[in-house]
C-alpha cells in the first residue's frame, strides 16, 4: 500500500525553505510551495542541454507573503479566475454578493485573500519524486462564494519533461468555481528580459470581446483582421504596442476561446523561443485562455537572478473558463454542485525546436 506522508515532515523541506521538489529521470525539476501551491520554478533544457528556469518570481518562498497579489506569480488562482462584473452573479434564484476588489468588479474571486494567499495541505507517494498533491478546504461564504469547497492540485513531473496539473473540487452547496494557475512563461530563461521574439500560436479563432474594465461583452468575434490572430505561430513582439482595438497599447490581457470540444483534453497552444530553442506545448481540458503580458508589472521586483522584471519579461497563459461566465449564460458554464464535482487537466510538455514546430496548421 502506498503511505502518504505529510511534505512537512519530508528531508527535503523545513520550516525555513517549505518548498516542494518535483524531478524526472531526465534532470527537469519543478518547485513549488505551500503557500497558493506556487510554482516558484521550472527548470528544463534548451537545445544545447543547458537548463534554465523558464518561469517568473521571487527570490525566496517568503517575498509570496507579501507580494504574490502585486502579480501573482506562479499562483493557483480561485475560487474565480478572471473577473466578475459588480462583483455579482445570479445562483438558484438569488443574488450572490462578492467583495469588490476591482473598481466595481471582483477579480480572481474579490477581496484580499485567495487561494494564492493560504497555505494548502501537501501530500506525495513515498518514495515518489515526481509527484505532489496539494489540498486546500475553503469554508462555505470565503470570498462570499456559497459552499465549502475542497480543492485538490496534483502536480506530475512525467518521463517526457511534461508538467500534468490536475485539478478536481468538490462542494456542500451550489456554488461557481474558476481555477487556473497564473505562472508567466519566458523560455530564454527568468531574468533573461523581454519575451517580445518569442513565438506564439493559439488553436482558437474566437476571442472574448471585453469592455475596458475587463468585463466580457458576451461577443465572440473572429479573431481574423486583429491583433489578436495567433492561429499561425507569430513573435509576440509584432503587435505587443498596438493600440488597434481590441488593443489598448499595454500588451495582451484578453481571451481566446479555444477550437476543440467541451472538456476535451486537446493541445491548444505553443510557446517557443527561437534564440534557446525551448518550446512549450500545452493541453488543456479548459475552454479558453487568459493570456497575459504583465503590462501592470511596475518595475520594483527583482527575480531569483536578481533581474528587476519589466512589463513584457513574461507570458502567462492562464488555462480556464471566461471571465463573468456566472452572468453570461451562453458561455461554458462554471456551476458546482454536490452532485457535479470541478475537474481540469493542464498540461506544459517542454522540448527543443526541429525547425518545422511553428509550422501554420
Amino acid at each position: 500500500m502506498t503511505i502518504a506522508i505529510l511534505l512537512a515532515a519530508a528531508a527535503q523541506t523545513s520550516a525555513a525553505d517549505p518548498t516542494v521538489t518535483l524531478r524526472n529521470a531526465r534532470g527537469m525539476v519543478v518547485r513549488v510551495i505551500p503557500q497558493g501551491a506556487i510554482i516558484t520554478a521550472i527548470e528544463v533544457p534548451d537545445r544545447n542541454g543547458r537548463m534554465a528556469n523558464v518561469v517568473l518570481g521571487y527570490p525566496t518562498p517568503a517575498d509570496y507573503r507579501t507580494k504574490v497579489r502585486k502579480n501573482g506569480f506562479g499562483a493557483t488562482i480561485g475560487r474565480y479566475a478572471g473577473r466578475i462584473a459588480n462583483a455579482r452573479f445570479p445562483l438558484d434564484g438569488r443574488t450572490i454578493q462578492l467583495t469588490a476588489n476591482d473598481g466595481v468588479n471582483a477579480l480572481h474571486g474579490g477581496g484580499d485573500q485567495g487561494f494564492d494567499t493560504v497555505d494548502w495541505t501537501v501530500t506525495r507517494a513515498a518514495g515518489k519524486q515526481d509527484r505532489a498533491t496539494f489540498t486546500l478546504v475553503s469554508p462555505d461564504g470565503f470570498q462570499g462564494f456559497p459552499g465549502q469547497v475542497t480543492v485538490t492540485l496534483t502536480y506530475h513531473v512525467l518521463a517526457d519533461n511534461t508538467l500534468r496539473m490536475d485539478y478536481t473540487a468538490r462542494t456542500t452547496r451550489p456554488t461557481v468555481i474558476n481555477l487556473t494557475n497564473h505562472s508567466y512563461y519566458n523560455l530564454a530563461g527568468e531574468g533573461s528580459g523581454s519575451v517580445r521574439g518569442q513565438r506564439l500560436r493559439l488553436n482558437a479563432t474566437r476571442y472574448v470581446a471585453a469592455d475596458a474594465a475587463g468585463i466580457p461583452t458576451g461577443a465572440l468575434p473572429p479573431v481574423a483582421g486583429t491583433p489578436l490572430d495567433f492561429r499561425c505561430a507569430r513573435a509576440i513582439g509584432d503587435d505587443l504596442d498596438s493600440t488597434t482595438p481590441p488593443m489598448n497599447g499595454r500588451g495582451y490581457n484578453h481571451a481566446w476561446l479555444f477550437d476543440k470540444p467541451a472538456g476535451k483534453l486537446a493541445p491548444v497552444a505553443r510557446l517557443s523561443d527561437p534564440v534557446s530553442g525551448r518550446t512549450m506545448t500545452v493541453a488543456t481540458t479548459e475552454p479558453s485562455v487568459q493570456a497575459y503580458t504583465g503590462g501592470y508589472i511596475d518595475g520594483q521586483d527583482a527575480g531569483p537572478s536578481g533581474h528587476v522584471y519589466q512589463p513584457g519579461d513574461g507570458i502567462a497563459l492562464e488555462m480556464q473558463h471566461i471571465s463573468d461566465s456566472p452572468n453570461h449564460p451562453a458561455f461554458p458554464s462554471t456551476l458546482l454542485t454536490p452532485a457535479r464535482p470541478y475537474r481540469q487537466t493542464t498540461t506544459l510538455h517542454f522540448g527543443v525546436t526541429d525547425g518545422k514546430d511553428d509550422a501554420c496548421k
